[in-house]
């Protein structure tokens, strides 16, 4: 402890006076196995490469605090595999690490160098490399995607493994041309699902989407649309953020995509950029004064300081993104102090000088001259960076696949021949290694899987602090309650172009984005199955649903049931058309000798009166559950005993016209042709003519039953369907045609003084025949079918009753109250004189 203190102030000591440090001479060490890095010690922004005419070497002016973090990182890793003796055991890895400066030409020079035969600097050409052994077995790095795109397709061609511990872009997965490479973060087509269900979650359909015109952002923003759009989410606004040091006719494409954003309804924009293109578009967002807006921030930028200090950037809205989660190294900090320690001991420099042989910067250029110069304040913000452990993470990954291809165990490792980096690629695989307790494998892609923290920036003073909000492991966790938005209330900000439909509506989409839409309402027979729905669904045959319903109910099926109000009051009014039809039968029956039944017919009376009470009867065929034979009976049953009641009033009718409007000579001859067989034969004439009429009806147009699902809005009705409305009408043709002729024999017939009137009640009796059947035909075609029995019925029971009321009944009064009136001169007239003169036993009229 005490010698880590003298070493710290011997560093502060030695900074303080100036004195340059040696720290670039520890990016080298000899080992049994060296392994190459590459990492950002600098940038170029200012060397000019764009106008580069010559292969010449490249100067990185500026200099990158994280890089040289990255860099220790590994080397820390090296040493401590190094101290182990259950990984490698006997065996030292060495690494040889250089500045990439962030830029694929200068990359390129140190990946040279790493495929130089071993002991020199030069790179032999064979037909067959699997002998070759080149100076790394492995390479670490690069950091960006862009270089890893360029050095991965050239390592892939030896087949010399590389292990980046920040290219995330998705097409390093593909292993047809990047055989080789492997990466301790995850592909980017993860935090792009994640971005996607975090919009979900929080409800945000109406979004922005930017991308730095570079080849994480392109391929990021590419990956986002694709994966937004197949989950609903619309992107109204897209473009890409040009690097800094570009025309300013690009630059001026970032006002014209802000002023966009400020003027439409988005709320929230993904920023899918490298640290650069961010700062470039915060920087014209703070400019032009861009309403605050939320910003979902992907990893490249999320934790980058040269974002969070950038002036005005608190104003800017809320800040959220999804940061790889890794196991902490809480000894990092203290190697570092003790890497800048030593770097300042002169004589731990000139210990390098001696083990180490030249940095060959004559072939390379200087490795880091800026890392001589470095305080440790300078590097302290980024001390606890999560990318230091994807570094720390890969030389594990490598010297574990080293071990496994060396067959080492607890003893030690057996003697062999060196492993070539196509040797040690075979075994990293589908490879699992522990670093840190934390287990790691790589997928046959190449890439690890990790979790991810959803981070919330916080302010504190003059930089924002990192809140963890969220996870993501595959399935998205937020705890909404430790949220903090930048609007008044802290009410979570709404992007969507419109607003959610309700329950039972569907979508129907204006203009080109499935996002903006009116909400239409699901009329009755049809449902909303999901609420992402366009059209609403068809419920099926046996089925229905209400307006806006979000399901189908079963239909019940239904019919004119004996239960149901109107058929009960039918009922009634039958038991009433029945009693009076039975008292009046039985008080004919009874007086069948009288004067007033034998003028009223007689036994055709009292047949008549039969008929009108199986006429009915028929109502019973109509309610209950339609079958075949019940819908075949309904029209027969009712015509037939009709027919026979009218046939008789018929020849009563024709009775009266005869002795009324007739000379007597006619009178006599036809009034015996309307009494005795002959009246009867009439009767069954025309039964037999309804019955022949009813026949053709039932064989040429037979009624059937009929399941019909669209007539009624939750029920299925079951009914007989009339399949021929003209033979319907001609079934009752006789019928109508018996009391045309019924009405026209005793309408204009004159009543005799002293007489009964028995024309009066015939004129009434088809009066209201007519009135009931005439009244029925528009009230039966226009009234809903699943009432149209329930009309019928009611016709056939008011037709009895009329014919009972006006005919029947009167006779019935008189039968009980008048008995003075019942004698032939009332009823008979000189039909009575005549009958008894002849002494005729007769007395039928």
């Amino acid at each position: 402890m005490a010698g880590l203190m003298l070493l710290g102030l011997m560093a502060f000591l030695g900074l303080g006076a100036g004195a340059p440090l040696c720290l670039s001479r520890q990016l080298r060490m000899q080992g049994d196995y060296v392994l190459g890095g590459l990492f950002p010690l600098g940038t170029a922004e200012d060397t000019g490469l764009s106008d580069r005419t010559q292969p010449n070497a490249t100067v990185c002016t500026r200099f990158s605090s994280l890089g040289l973090l990255w860099a220790l990182a590994m080397k820390m890793a090296v040493e401590e595999v190094n101290n182990r003796s259950t990984l490698l055991p006997g065996l030292r890895l060495g690494y040889d690490l250089f500045d990439t400066c962030s830029e694929p030409v200068v990359a390129m020079k140190p990946s040279l160098m790493f495929m130089a035969k071993a002991g020199s600097c030069d790179i032999a050409a064979y037909c067959n490399y699997t002998q070759y052994q080149p100076r790394v077995l492995a390479v670490i790095g690069p950091h960006s995607s862009e270089l890893a795109l360029i050095t991965g397709k050239f390592f892939s061609f030896f087949l010399m493994p590389q292990v980046s511990y920040g290219a995330s872009t998705d097409r390093l997965s593909n292993r047809e041309t990047f055989p080789s490479f492997f990466r301790t973060v995850s592909s980017d087509r993860v935090q792009a699902v994640a971005m996607v269900e975090l919009l979900q979650e929080l409800g945000w359909n109406w979004v922005a989407a930017v991308g730095s015109d570079d080849e994480y952002g392109r391929q990021g923003l590419s990956l986002f649309s694709s994966l937004a759009n197949a989950r609903g989410i619309c992107i109204a606004h897209e473009g890409l953020v040009p690097l800094p040091h570009t025309s300013s006719l690009r630059l001026g494409t970032v006002q014209g995509l802000l002023h966009q954003v400020n003027q439409s309804s988005v709320q929230v924009v993904v920023l899918f950029s490298s640290t650069r293109a961010a700062r470039t578009l915060f920087s014209y967002s703070i400019h032009c004064r861009l309403s605050p807006k939320v910003w979902v921030a992907s990893e490249a930028w999320l934790t980058s300081d040269l974002v969070m200090t950038l002036p005005g950037m608190a104003e800017v809205g809320t800040v959220l993104g999804f940061l790889q989660q890794g196991a902490p190294i809480p000894e990092f900090p203290s190697y570092v102090q003790t890497c800048l320690a030593l770097a300042a001991d002169p004589a731990f420099c000139a210990s390098l000088d001696e083990e180490q042989p030249g940095l060959e910067e004559h072939v390379v250029g200087p490795r880091c001259p800026q890392c001589d110069h470095v305080t440790l304040e300078a590097m302290s913000a980024g001390l606890l960076h999560h990318q230091t452990f994807a570094a720390y993470a890969a030389v594990y990954g490598v010297a574990q696949a080293l071990h496994n291809t060396l067959l080492c165990n607890a003893s030690g490792c057996p003697p062999r021949d060196p492993v070539r980096p196509w040797q040690l690629l075979e075994n990293m695989y589908n490879l699992t290694f522990h670093v840190r307790g934390l287990a790691l494998q790589f997928d046959a892609r190449g890439n690890v899987n990790m979790d991810y923290d959803l981070k919330l920036w916080v302010w504190r003073d003059l930089k924002p602090e990192l809140r963890t909000v969220g996870a993501f492991n595959g399935r998205l966790k937020v705890w909404h309650s430790q949220m903090s938005w930048h609007t008044p209330g802290n009410q979570r900000p709404v992007s969507q172009c419109s607003r959610q439909c309700g329950e039972g509506q569907v979508r129907r989409v204006k203009g080109f984005h499935s996002c903006c839409y009116d909400c239409v309402d699901c009329k009755a027979g049809t449902y909303q199955r999901s609420p992402d729905d366009l059209l609403c669904t068809q419920c099926d045959q046996n089925q229905w649903s209400p307006d806006r319903s979000t399901r189908c109910f079963p239909r019940r099926l239904t019919f004119l049931a004996w239960g149901q109000p109107a058929v009960l009051v039918l009922l009634i009014l039958l038991a009433l058309a029945l009693g009076l039809v039975l008292v009046a039968l039985g008080l004919f029956i009874r007086h069948r000798d009288s004067p007033l039944v034998q003028a009223s017919g007689g036994p055709r009376a009292c047949f008549g009166l039969a008929c009108l009470g199986l006429v009915c009867l028929s109502v019973l065929l109509f309610p209950g559950q339609p079958g075949p034979a019940s819908c075949l009976a309904q029209q027969p049953l009712l015509h037939l005993p009709l027919t026979g009641c009218l046939s008789t009033l018929f020849l009563q009718a024709a009775q009266i016209f005869v002795g009324s409007e007739l000379p007597s000579s006619w009178a006599d001859q036809l009034r015996r042709c309307l009494q005795g067989p002959w009246a009867w034969l009439l009767v069954l004439f025309a039964l037999l003519a309804e019955a022949a009429l009813c026949a053709w009806y039932l064989v040429a147009f037979p009624p059937e039953v009929v399941t019909d699902w669209w007539v009624l809005p939750t029920q299925v009705l079951v009914h007989c369907r009339v399949r021929s409305w003209i033979s319907f009408g001609l079934v009752h043709a006789i019928n109508a045609m018996l009391a045309f002729l019924c009405f026209l024999g005793t309408f204009l017939v004159q009543s005799q003084p002293g007489r009964y009137n028995g024309a009066r009640g015939l004129t009434f009796a088809m009066l209201a025949y007519f009135i009931t059947w005439i009244s029925f035909v528009p009230l039966f075609a226009n009234v809903h079918v699943a009432y149209q029995p329930t009309v019928q019925m009611a016709a056939i029971l008011l037709c009895a009753l009329g014919i009972l009321a006006t005919f029947h009944l009167p006779k019935c009064y008189l039968l009980l109250q008048r008995l003075e009136l019942n004698n032939p001169e009332f009823f008979l007239g000189d039909d009575a004189r005549g009958q008894g003169s002849s002494g005729s036993g007769g007395k039928e009229t």
